[in-house]
């Protein structure tokens, strides 16, 4: 059981966010599906929680109305193996969403995810791959090669 699982208020969308979720990482599963009853908050029989895991971190999503909306100030890094990870997660995650710096993207629910390389902590260690990172959109591990060698 884990101590902290991250929360994720969406007006209406939560179940549909979480199948995108669940298209997208492999080891993934939804966990349960609370409605909505008399007492509401919402329509009887309507989505209220969706519990989901993603990639051995579960996670809650609220369908808790416009009140809130996500900011990139809170987002979701993704560590990938090689260069087939960062495309297969850049490619699915920023698909109807935005792409931004050093592999930053929103997805088309407004979650912020940062798809990165998992030697991350070496690339901003490094001057040379560090410059070559922040001409980046969505990461390009065969560059950041280059840009380490001497």
């Amino acid at each position: 059981m884990e101590n902290i699982m991250p929360f994720l208020w969406f007006d209406t969308q939560a179940e549909e966010a979480v199948d995108f979720y669940l298209s997208i990482f492999q080891e993934s599963r939804k966990i349960a599906v609370h409605r909505c009853g008399d007492a509401g908050p919402g329509l009887k029989g309507s989505v209220l929680t969706v519990v989901f895991e993603l990639n051995e971190t579960q996670f809650i999503a609220l369908n808790g109305g416009p009140k809130f909306a996500f900011t990139p100030a809170i987002s979701f890094v993704v560590k990938c193996a090689d260069q087939l990870e960062i495309d297969h997660y850049w490619n699915a995650l920023s698909a109807g969403g935005q792409t931004g710096n050093c592999g930053w993207l929103t997805d088309k629910f407004g979650i912020s995810w940062q798809v990165v390389p998992v030697n991350m902590g070496e690339i901003v260690d490094n001057p040379k791959t560090m410059q070559a990172m922040m001409k980046m959109t969505k990461f390009d591990i065969a560059a950041l090669e280059a840009a380490a060698r001497p």
